[in-house]
This record gives structure tokens, sequence and C-alpha cells, in this order.
């Protein structure tokens, strides 16, 4: 791996940034020499970031929503928000390698004016019973993924129709917009293809008073994930640094 993968993470709890990178790092088969993160909640994207010194781009999941109103999000969260968007136009206008993931998905969304809102497909904490379209099973990020498998969810908001010139890769009973892609090489999942029922457990009683479940049931929620078997989703990460590291 010659470039480095530029992690970008969005969770302001370190706790829950520092599990989250750990699983990116372990997931994706990467060594932290071979990335460069970032934590917005902490800095800016340096002024002279240049994508072609870079294998690609992988945005981690946060608590916030791209659909909330400006004035229902924290100062921190409209200024990763903004952060993470002013990026886009870059990386869409080359088709440069990006994998967001569950809060990515929002963010790729709203960037191509696409309908990103808490209307409909929302998912509890939990799991989602996922299957891949049949133009995702071409796609070499889905390479050895089964075409059932079970992935990692919760989140308030969803993509509510498919943006233009989007390939639809993944879709689920309760969310049918799993995983997409842009053009050839923009990627984005709703699910967390990082996750595992550890890090997940960890995230539970992280979030458990941020209004994504009742926090009395956070011990029902981590023996479900610990039940889980849930393995398949971090076949697209691995693909991913393969692919293009």
């Amino acid at each position: 791996m010659l470039k480095p993968f530029l992690i970008l993470q969005l969770r302001p709890e370190t706790e829950a940034a520092d599990d989250e990178y750990a699983a990116i790092l372990r997931k994706g088969g990467m060594t932290a020499d071979q990335t460069q993160r970032i934590r917005l909640d902490q800095t800016d994207l340096p002024a002279n970031l240049q994508l072609k010194e870079l294998a690609g781009v992988i945005v981690g999941g946060g608590p916030g929503c791209v659909s909330d109103a400006p004035h229902d999000k924290t100062p921190v969260e409209a200024r990763i928000e903004a952060q993470v968007l002013a990026l886009m136009p870059q990386i869409t206008a080359i088709d440069f390698p990006f994998l967001g993931c569950c809060y990515g998905i929002g963010i790729l969304g709203k960037h191509l004016n696409g309908d990103i809102s808490k209307a409909a497909f929302a998912e509890p904490v939990g799991t989602s019973d996922c299957e891949v379209t049949p133009q995702g099973a071409d796609d070499p990020l889905l390479n050895g993924v089964p075409e059932r498998f079970t992935a990692f969810v919760g989140h308030k908001e969803a993509m509510q129709s498919l943006p233009d010139d989007c390939t639809h890769l993944v879709s689920s009973p309760t969310c049918p917009f799993q995983m997409v892609r842009y053009k050839k090489n923009v990627y984005a999942t709703q699910f967390h293809p990082e996750a595992d029922a550890a890090g997940f457990e960890t995230r539970i009683n992280i979030y458990k008073h941020r209004g994504y479940f009742p926090p009395e049931t956070a011990s029902d929620l981590i023996a479900m994930c610990r039940a889980a078997d849930v393995r398949a989703p971090e076949l697209i990460l691995r693909n991913f640094v393969q692919r293009y590291g």
C-alpha cells in the first residue's frame, strides 16, 4: 500500500471514535501507518489536502443527521457535516474511491441533492436482513458477500429514493437503500461494515440517551447483538481496501 487511506471520523465521544477506528483497521486489514486519521470533531480538514496523495477516503458513522434542521444540530455536528460535504464535490467530480458508512450515505445523498429524511426507513439499533441486488452481484466490493446477509444498523434518517447516476447494490425489507454506488468508485452503506458485536455494545452504552432506543432496553439490545451472526459486511470494507490500496 503506497498511499494512505484517509479515515474521517465524526464521533465526538473518544471511546466510540477509538473503537470505530480500531475496527476499521482490523476489518480492513490495515495498520495505523497505512492510514491518515482525522477526527472532525477536533480538527478541520487540512487546507492543502490532495486526493491524489491518498488511496481512498473512508467516512465513519456518527450521531448527527444531515436531514435535521440547522437549529437542531449541535455546533460540532454542523461543523462536521460542513467539512465532509465540502470534500464531496472533489470526490464525485473525479470519481475518487470513497466509502461512507451509515452517516456517509446521508452525506452522499445530500451532496447529490437526493431525498434524505426521516419520512421512512429508519431502523432501530440492531440487525437488518440485507440482500444483494442483481446489480450488486456484479460489483467488486461485494465479491464473496453472500446474496443474503445480516448487518448491524441503527439510524433515524434514510435515503428515500435513489439519486441520479447511482446504482442500487444492497436492499433490506426495512430500508431499501442499504448500499449504493455513484459512478464507479463512490460507495455508501446504511449499515456498518466495520461493526461487530463488541463494537456495537460499546456504541449502545454510549448512545443510549441519544434517542435511538429506550435506554431501559440497552441490556436486551446488547444480548441480541452478541447472539447475531454478523460477519459478511466486513468483506465490503476489506474489498474496498484491497481494490484501491
